[in-house]
C-alpha cells in the first residue's frame, strides 16, 4: 500500500476549500429550490374544464404563467372536488399557509371576516359587468384590506361565478309563496342564509360536498347556485325545476395565503400576480359565455326553467342591506359605491 506525504500548507488549503463549499452549499440549494416554486390550488367544484370555475381558472393561470416566462419556475398543482377538504376547512388552511391558493366565491371568507358578506347581500348587484364596474371604482378595496388584516389572506384577483345564483328545486317556484317551507341548501354563510330566508325558503346551510346525497335522500328540497355549477355537479339529476330568481351575482375570489406571498421569491412574485390577474380576466370572459349554454343544456336534460316573479323576491330581500349596514357601518361606503354603478 502506497502512502503519499501531504504538506501542512496543502492540508490547510484543502480544509479551507471544503469549509467554503459547505458555507456556499445552502445558498446553492436555496437557488435550486427557488427555481421551482410549488403551489397548491384548491377548488370544491369538479374537474370540469368548461363549466367548473376552479378548473377554468387553473388552466388560465397555467397559460398565463407560461406567457410570463414562469412556466418552469412556478408549478401549480390543482386539487378539485374537495380533495383538500370542505371549503370552510380549506379557507382556514389558506389563512395558516398550509394551502397556498383557493378559487371560490367571496361568500366562504365571510365566515372569517364578516365584512366580506357585503357582496352576498341579495339583489345588491344587478349584473356581473356592473360588479366589475363597482370593483374598478374601489368597492373591492375595503374588503381586500379587511381580509388581509383579519385573516392573513390576500385576494389577488376577482372573477365571476359562472352565472347568477338562482333556485333549483324539486317543485316549480314562481313566487315567495311557492318557496315557503322548502329546504333550500345555502352556503354556510349567514348573509346568504338570511337572503334565502327572506325570500321565503327554509334556508339550510350545508357543505358543498354533501349536497348531492342530501338531495337524493330528501334532506333537501333544492339548492341555489349558477347553471354551470348545477350542470358540472349533476344536481339536475335530483331536481328538475330551475327558478331564475338571480338573487346574488356572487364574485369569484382568488385567495392567496399571505404566508405564501411573503415567502415567495420577490423576483417571481410580480410576474405571478400579473398572471393571476390575467387569468381572472380570461375566466370572467369564459363565465359570461357559458352561462346561457349551460342553461340550454339543463333544459336538454329535462330541467324546466321557471320565469319567476323576481320583483316580489327583491322587495322581500330589500331590508337585508339596510340591516347589514346598521350592524356594520364600515360596509356603507362599499354599498354606496356598488349602488352608484347600478345606473
Amino acid at each position: 500500500m502506497k502512502t503519499f506525504p501531504i504538506s501542512r500548507r496543502l492540508l490547510l488549503k484543502s480544509s479551507t476549500a471544503v469549509a467554503a463549499s459547505l458555507v456556499a452549499s445552502p445558498a446553492l440549494i436555496g437557488r435550486a429550490q427557488a427555481a421551482t416554486t410549488k403551489l397548491k390550488l384548491s377548488s370544491s367544484l369538479p374537474n370540469d374544464a368548461k363549466y367548473a370555475n376552479g378548473r377554468v381558472y387553473y388552466d388560465n393561470l397555467v397559460k398565463n404563467l407560461k406567457g410570463n416566462g414562469l412556466g418552469e419556475q412556478i408549478d401549480v398543482a390543482f386539487y378539485p372536488d374537495n380533495q383538500l377538504g370542505q371549503e370552510i376547512d380549506v379557507i382556514n388552511s389558506v389563512k395558516l399557509g398550509v394551502i397556498d391558493l383557493m378559487v371560490s366565491g367571496s361568500s366562504i371568507s365571510a365566515n372569517l371576516v364578516p365584512l366580506v358578506g357585503t357582496f352576498d347581500l341579495g339583489y345588491l348587484f344587478t349584473s356581473f359587468p356592473q360588479q366589475t364596474k363597482a370593483f374598478d371604482a374601489g368597492a373591492a378595496k375595503p374588503i381586500e384590506e379587511a381580509l388581509l388584516k383579519g385573516a392573513n389572506i390576500r385576494i389577488i384577483a376577482w372573477a365571476y361565478n359562472f352565472g347568477a345564483r338562482s333556485v333549483l328545486a324539486k317543485k316549480p317556484v314562481k313566487s315567495p309563496e311557492d318557496l315557503a317551507g322548502l329546504k333550500i341548501r345555502t352556503l354556510p354563510n349567514p348573509v346568504i342564509t338570511e337572503c334565502l330566508r327572506l325570500m321565503g325558503a327554509a334556508a339550510t346551510p350545508l357543505a358543498f360536498g354533501e349536497i348531492y346525497t342530501a338531495l337524493q335522500a330528501g334532506v333537501l328540497d333544492g339548492l341555489e347556485h349558477d347553471p354551470p355549477t348545477i350542470l358540472a355537479s349533476k344536481f339536475y339529476e335530483t331536481s328538475k325545476n330551475y327558478a331564475l330568481t338571480q338573487h346574488i351575482f356572487s364574485p369569484l375570489a382568488i385567495y392567496f395565503s399571505d404566508a405564501t406571498f411573503n415567502r415567495m421569491d420577490p423576483k417571481l412574485r410580480e410576474g405571478f400576480l400579473d398572471a393571476a390577474q390575467k387569468a381572472a380576466a380570461d375566466t370572467r370572459t369564459h363565465g359570461l359565455a357559458v352561462e346561457k349554454e349551460a342553461l340550454a343544456l339543463l333544459v336538454e336534460k329535462g330541467v324546466t326553467v321557471v320565469e319567476c316573479d323576481k320583483e316580489a323576491f327583491r322587495k322581500r330581500v330589500l331590508p337585508q342591506t339596510e340591516n347589514f349596514v346598521k350592524a356594520r357601518p364600515e360596509a356603507k361606503p362599499v354599498v354606496d359605491m356598488i349602488r352608484a354603478t347600478q345606473a
